[in-house]
């Protein structure tokens, strides 16, 4: 029997036959041949297809890996040398720094391999296959289907996906899921677990500028870090050893040195994370006052908190520097979506999309009885959503990412189901989780967080209908937050190790329950999965209606333009050109910055903009070697209108030849709705000049050593 399948695969076969546009999108690299070179080429590129990217040879895509758990990073030696950004590096960094040697301060330079330092749970991945598997996984789906009948489908076939392309092999194997459902690609990485710290530059160059330059531009950013992977004698991943050896690499990215000017064509390979491209204008306004609110809001508060204890004690601020920085980056981010949504007439935009949408259907009797209803089933699903996500958004923010002893002390739930067989290695494992969190916990810090969210959450937020302190516990402590979380943490074990380690060397069951922090991420547990459950019995609903307007969408635009999907952390490419832009009247930003503008925003009593001594002495005696530009300054960033998101972080920025010019890192605050809407005039990706690297490297570190591994080209 011939299977069945629905009209969603047949519109995503016939949807790739018209022209592109060429600088936007976040392109799928098996289509690069049939949808891009072309354009790419007029525009400058030197490459073939195959040579960016290809399963059966080496090409370019066996230089980028994923590094860790959310950046990209890139090959560039032939002994596996890594480059990627400070800030996706700066957990590991951070997890090697001590008060005695704070690398996040002082930086690291090893002059060796036997000095590169090994970072626990650090991994990076390498594309091994990637194939289109949509025929497959919609096998056996039919569109009367229910729900959850099609996951059941679903699930079963990804199933027999993953065991046959994972035969012979150790890969990690996945099935991707693409334009909602209607397109599925099988994916399978290499994961190698031995990484090092080979170099990295202080906080004042990898990070200067800090939350105040964050997303904004002119940037001044050093933003790079040196890492390396290592493999066992037979070129295998394998675990730390010290007979490990540096990675023979199968391809490794040549950097250039000659510089760039505008309109010079320029592509990134990378990981972008998650965009949401089609989403509807309700959704836009979900996004902006339900999970945006809660983000800005909560964590405003949160980090403030954070802030004042670690410029308070170098311990705190050592134990908390990587966790402040990814907080308060999509802080940061939801206040630039939110203020660009605003200020670019997103919803409106999108409610003009949906009126020539909805007109397009009208038009024909078929879609009328297909589409008909479509726009008003998403609205009415995204009406009854929102209560549920405001809830669930604020409830998360508050005390599952706000409060740190909760969710650990949550952990210690599975404890509950022990059994003789395995209750040493669950013990094992606590104890491992134990010291991790306690070498970046501040008990006295988490207490002042944790009053502050349920002042917030109760009080501020007014939102008391998923609540785990009731209105009695409260009164026992005088209705007041400070001696209600006094006493939980005076009582609990989880805020002291060593009461801690006790219970875990003789672990009794009644101790643990009877545990008052214990008790409360309990009951945090089972409020979020009400929420969670709430949530999920009106998303069903929403997802299938999402499905059918993505498929509405293909068939409206077949003939038209390519519509490329959104971002979920594969390998994409996306391509354009190097320039400058102009965001309001009269006001123009030149395509790169300086180091001149490094020291014009120095200022010795902000920490966020202290310049060393030693790039001060550089500056002034312009001693930029050959790094230099023709201009005769030391370039530090520059700006080109491709199309990048988080998990770019890391990326290659390269030149037509493929060579490396430069890291990206950032995006532009007045495009930070960009995830939703591409802005086309204003949208630009911000990278550190690889020469700018290479001067920090020779110049300010002396780390030669590095230097003459590199292929490094005029």
């Amino acid at each position: 029997m011939k299977p069945k399948f629905t009209a969603i695969a047949i519109a995503t076969c016939l949807m790739f036959s018209s022209s592109v546009k060429a600088d936007e999108g976040m392109w799928l690299l098996p289509l690069l041949e049939k949808l891009n070179i072309s354009t790419m080429r007029d525009m400058g590129c030197e490459l073939t297809a195959d040579e960016i990217f290809s399963i059966d040879s080496t090409s370019l895509k066996d230089a980028i890996v994923i590094f860790g758990g959310g950046c990209t990073g890139e090959i560039v030696s032939e002994k596996g040398l890594i480059f990627t950004n400070h800030h996706c590096g700066y957990s590991s960094i951070q997890q090697l720094s001590s008060v005695e040697h704070n690398y996040l301060r002082d930086g690291f330079w090893a002059k060796s391999h036997s000095e590169e330092l090994p970072v626990e749970g650090l991994s990076v991945k390498f594309l091994r296959k990637m194939e289109d598997v949509t025929c497959r996984m919609l096998e056996g789906i039919t569109d009367d289907m229910s729900e959850v009948e099609r996951d059941e489908i679903l699930d079963k076939n990804r199933n027999d996906i993953v065991i046959e392309y994972s035969n012979g092999n150790e890969y990690m194997v996945d099935v991707e899921e693409y334009y909602a459902g209607n397109m599925y690609y099988v994916v399978a990485y290499e994961v190698f677990t031995d990484v090092r710290l080979v170099g990295t530059p202080p906080e004042s160059i990898g990070k200067f500028g800090h939350d105040t330059d964050n997303w904004m531009w002119p940037r001044h950013t050093g933003d790079f870090s040196i890492f390396r992977v290592y493999t066992n004698k037979e070129g295998k991943p394998a675990k730390y050893s010290a007979d490990n050896i540096p990675m023979a690499t199968k391809r490794f990215l040549p950097i250039s040195i000659g510089g760039y000017k505008p309109d010079d064509f320029t592509f990134i390979m990378g990981y972008p994370g998650s965009t949401d491209r089609y989403l509807s204008s309700w959704g836009v306004n979900m996004r902006m006052d339900a999970i945006n609110s809660a983000m800005i809001h909560v964590r405003g508060v949160k980090q403030k908190i954070w802030l004042a204890d670690m410029q308070a004690d170098e311990t705190v601020n050592i134990q908390y520097a990587s966790k402040y920085s990814s907080s308060s980056n999509y802080w940061k981010n939801s206040i630039g979506m939110n203020n660009g949504i605003e200020n670019l007439n997103v919803v409106e935009r999108k409610r003009e999309e949906e009126a020539a949408f909805a007109k397009w259907v009208n038009a024909d009797a078929a879609r009328k009885a297909k589409y008909g209803t479509l726009l008003a089933d998403i609205q009415k699903n995204y009406d009854e959503y929102m209560p549920y996500v405001l809830h669930y958004s604020y409830f998360t923010e508050c005390f599952l990412r706000g409060v740190e002893i909760c969710r650990f002390a949550s952990g210690f739930m599975s404890f509950e189901k022990l059994n003789a067989l395995n209750k040493q290695t669950l013990i094992r494992n606590f104890k491992n989780q134990a010291d991790a969190f306690y070498k970046n916990y501040s008990v006295s810090t988490d207490k002042k967080v944790f009053e502050a969210m349920l002042d917030f959450y109760h009080n501020v937020c007014e939102l008391t209908y998923y609540t785990f302190l009731t209105e009695e516990e409260l009164e026992k402590h005088g209705s007041d937050y400070s001696n209600y979380v006094d006493d939980l943490f005076s009582r609990s074990m989880f805020t002291n190790k060593e009461r801690l380690y006790a219970f875990l060397d003789n672990p009794q069951l009644s101790e643990l329950q009877d545990d008052p922090i214990y008790k409360v991420s309990k009951e945090i547990v089972n409020q979020f999965a009400w929420i969670q459950n709430d949530c999920d019995s009106v998303e069903t609903a929403l997802t299938k209606n999402l499905r059918l307007q993505m498929q509405a969408l293909m068939e409206m635009n077949e003939g038209k333009k390519v519509m490329y999907p959104d971002a979920n952390f594969t390998m994409r490419l996306t391509y354009g050109k190097v320039n400058g832009y102009s965001p309001s009247d009269a006001v123009t930003y030149n395509y790169y910055t300086t180091l001149k503008g490094v020291m014009e925003k120095e200022d010795s009593t902000d920490w966020e903009f202290v310049v060393s001594p030693k790039l001060k002495e550089l500056y002034a005696e312009s001693d930029y070697g050959r790094y230099v530009d023709a201009d005769s300054t030391m370039h530090v960033c520059f700006v080109a209108n491709l199309d990048i998101t988080g998990g770019n972080s890391g990326s290659p920025v390269l030149d037509g030849k493929g060579r490396l010019l430069g890291l990206a890192f950032d995006g532009n605050w007045e495009a930070m709705s960009g995830d939703i809407v591409f802005e086309k005039d204003i949208q630009r990706c911000v990278a550190v000049d690889i020469r700018y690297v290479l001067f920090i490297i020779e110049k300010y570190a002396g780390a030669l050593n590095i230097i003459n591994e590199l292929k490094i080209e005029e």
